[in-house]
């Protein structure tokens, strides 16, 4: 698996190895790149143009290398790697990804590790510490009062479903916080706190599972992951359009309203929003309002308020920077600063219709497991579902040495 970090080229999977469907990125040696200030923006001296006259921000972008949003904690005085810090982690999670770490086969361990590194992809490690620029420690600020009682409210009600699971008997990092309890919790009968957007140890119904395993995107605003993340721009005189293919297959399309025109009725929330854009000199700047309650992005709903700046800087480079803002989560707002490649338009294939399958096949597999299960415990013939985990992830981002 070292290998893979030796080639001139990485593939970077527009969806994961299920769906077969995956884009080749060029990446730049490490000793080639250049640490760019955070917050500057070169600005070419004649910068590309639509044929109608404005800023040409068109083709298929990614950023060509992984870098944490929030700055680790061990490196908390630096803004930058150094060349050897990055060689330092590009292998490290080369070997997290050639390992196999599930536990004695046919135990619950075993099953949940399953799901391994033949789904991931990983590319180099980028300068930057940090996506977050701004506050200058590269850290998420800190939630709200109210906020954290909605965090600590969560918190409780998961580990609540999870006491009676091995998880919690052998102290996992899925049960941190939490304590062991042989038996089940009352709370599995109850609802969550608010809308359920996570996995949590209860198969009830579709919305007891993640977004992601109902073919939901988290929307915007959208950093990548470890399965790629693309996004192609398409600008017509008076309208802009985004169509993002991200995580496995949960591809989603933005329209960008031009016309100068207010925002939605705060009574009309949209999943992915209302962006309403303009061009200030060579950057489209766009407001975006009007979340659904139903979204999330890091403890923020439909108070979510972004501030996008999206900069040509180059024939081949985009700069996207967001400041989020919700002032009943965060103390204070806080801006991202990402870097795009544009790729190949002729070598890469872009799916526009969404094929993420667990929605149609997978989550009934999940909810019609947890009836059998529940009616084999019924008849004697099995052990209690509540007291199995059916959370946990991928040991590999669990172990990535960036966490």
């Amino acid at each position: 698996m070292r290998d893979r970090f030796s080639r001139p080229t990485v593939a970077v999977a527009i969806a994961t190895a299920a769906f077969g469907a995956a884009a080749s990125v060029p990446v730049t040696p490490i000793s080639a790149q250049v640490p760019t200030a955070a917050g500057t923006v070169p600005v070419p001296a004649s910068a590309l143009k639509t044929p109608w006259g404005e800023p040409d921000l068109q083709g298929i972008w990614t950023d060509e290398s992984d870098t944490p949003l929030q700055r680790p904690a061990k490196y908390a005085a630096q803004e930058f790697f150094t060349a050897a810090q990055r060689a330092e982690l590009d292998e490290a999670r080369a070997a997290v990804l050639g390992r196999d770490r599930r536990a004695e086969r046919g135990t619950e361990n075993d099953v949940a590790s399953g799901y391994n590194s033949a789904f991931w992809s990983w590319k180099r490690i980028g300068a930057h510490t940090s996506l977050i620029a701004d506050p200058p420690n590269g850290r998420i600020p800190p939630l709200t009062p109210e906020a954290q009682k909605i965090a600590a409210a969560e918190r409780e009600f998961r580990l609540g479903l999870l006491q009676a699971t091995e998880a919690c008997r052998t102290k996992s990092a899925t049960c941190s916080g939490g304590n062991y309890d042989p038996t089940p919790s009352p709370r599995r009968a109850e609802p969550p706190p608010r809308y359920n957007t996570a996995r949590m140890n209860r198969n009830n119904g579709p919305e007891d599972s993640s977004l992601a395993e109902r073919c939901l995107t988290v929307g915007l605003p959208e950093f990548g992951g470890p399965t790629g993340s693309f996004r192609r721009i398409v600008q017509t005189p008076g309208g802009i359009s985004i169509f993002y293919d991200v995580g496995q297959g949960q591809g989603w399309q933005r329209n960008i309203v031009m016309n100068g025109s207010p925002h939605l009725p705060g009574s009309i929330r949209q999943w992915f929003g209302d962006s309403r854009g303009h061009w200030e000199g060579n950057t489209l700047v766009v407001d975006v309002t009007n979340f659904s309650p139903k979204t999330d992005f890091q403890g923020s709903r439909e108070n979510l308020h972004l501030v996008e700046r999206w900069t040509r800087t180059g024939p081949k480079t985009l700069v996207y920077e967001v400041t989020i803002d919700d002032p009943t989560v965060w103390t204070r707002p806080w801006t991202v600063r990402q870097e795009f490649n544009r790729q190949s338009d002729e070598e890469n294939r872009f799916y526009y219709e969404p094929r993420c399958i667990e929605g149609n096949y997978g989550l009934p597999g999940l909810l019609h497991g947890r009836r059998m299960e529940e009616f084999a415990f019924a008849e004697g013939r099995g052990p209690d579902p509540a007291t199995r985990d059916n959370t946990h992830g991928s040991f590999v981002l669990e172990e990535d040495p960036l966490r």
